[in-house]
């Protein structure tokens, strides 16, 4: 059997997560129109009959303005060092820019094998996706360039075959029943958060975490609690909402995405706490779980 490892790596809101999950065919990244959704690096386990792709979904490189951005960005270098093969995903959509010469550096520095995704192609004319791929080729002689779109299923099959020409290890990193190396409870909190970000406005996403402070296992229910961090008083009033409604909508489509995931009955209990500046501070930092010296 072939094996590698694969980051994907890009700018934010280029479609990263939602690639990685139509790779593996279930959702193990959140997603969400709000640039820097992940915060994690990710690793969705591949398999087929030949090949083991062990695919690292790294948060969107960005200029940061706090400490955590430093963090997630320290976090998609590792990434970018530490593979066999980068996939470089960019919006179609979006006219390239610093932001992507910015990744690109990243990449030319890091010397390794790397594929241009074009994403969203769905959006564009065949005649604009051509102008699109020329446009990339006069800025970095990639070793491959495959149009795509994660969102229609388009071309995913294609990227699957062009990165397999790259894998050269002759080992089975993983079983075959493992689809990712993320926790249990780091996926109850993402899809907790998921829900915070695609429920609120800007002023709110960025500025929240989620940690599960506890998951009961019986054997018709699970009980689990988390807690939902905010930085700032006035946004902790904003996810409650009036009268608990935010908190309950939050609850009710978490409760959803979760009881698929088990298979059984959640009860879902949430509350709200604000510690301030907690993107700033190193102590919550690490105590949450954005570990700078993470290694693939």
């Amino acid at each position: 059997m072939k094996s590698g490892f694969v980051s994907i790596v890009g700018r934010p809101n280029v479609g990263k997560s939602t690639l990685l999950n139509n790779i593996m065919g279930r959702k193990i990244a959140i997603t969400s129109a709000k640039p820097q959704t992940t915060r994690n690096t990710i690793q969705g386990i591949y398999n087929d009959d030949d090949t083991q792709i062990i695919f690292i979904d790294t948060p969107g490189i960005h200029k940061p303005k706090y400490k955590l951005g430093k963090h997630l960005n320290k976090q998609s270098y590792v990434a970018i060092d530490d593979v066999d093969l980068i996939v470089f995903v960019v919006d179609a959509t979006q006219k390239l820019g610093s932001g992507d010469m910015f990744v690109l550096d990243k990449i030319k520095s890091a010397n390794k094998n790397t594929i241009l995704v074009i994403n969203k192609i769905d959006k564009l004319t065949s005649d604009e996706i051509l102008l699109k791929i020329d446009e990339y080729k006069d800025v970095y002689d990639f070793d491959e360039i495959v149009p795509i779109s994660s969102l229609k299923d388009k071309n995913i099959d294609t990227l699957i075959k062009v990165i397999k020409k790259y894998m050269k290890d002759d080992m089975q990193y993983y079983s075959k029943d493992d689809v990712t190396n993320v926790s249990t409870n780091f996926i109850v909190a993402e899809y907790v958060r998921e829900k915070i970000l695609n429920l609120t406005n800007d002023e709110v996403p960025h500025s929240v975490t989620c940690l599960v402070e506890n998951i009961e296992y019986k054997k018709n229910v699970i009980n689990i609690l988390v807690c939902i961090i905010v930085d700032r008083e006035n946004l902790k009033k904003i996810i409650i909402g009036k009268n608990g409604s935010m908190l309950k909508k939050v609850g009710t489509q978490s409760r959803y995405d979760l009881e698929k995931l088990f298979g059984k009955k959640v009860y879902l209990e949430t509350y709200v706490k604000c510690i301030k500046n907690w993107r700033d501070k190193e102590k919550y930092l690490k105590e949450f779980g954005f570990n700078e010296e993470e290694k693939i």
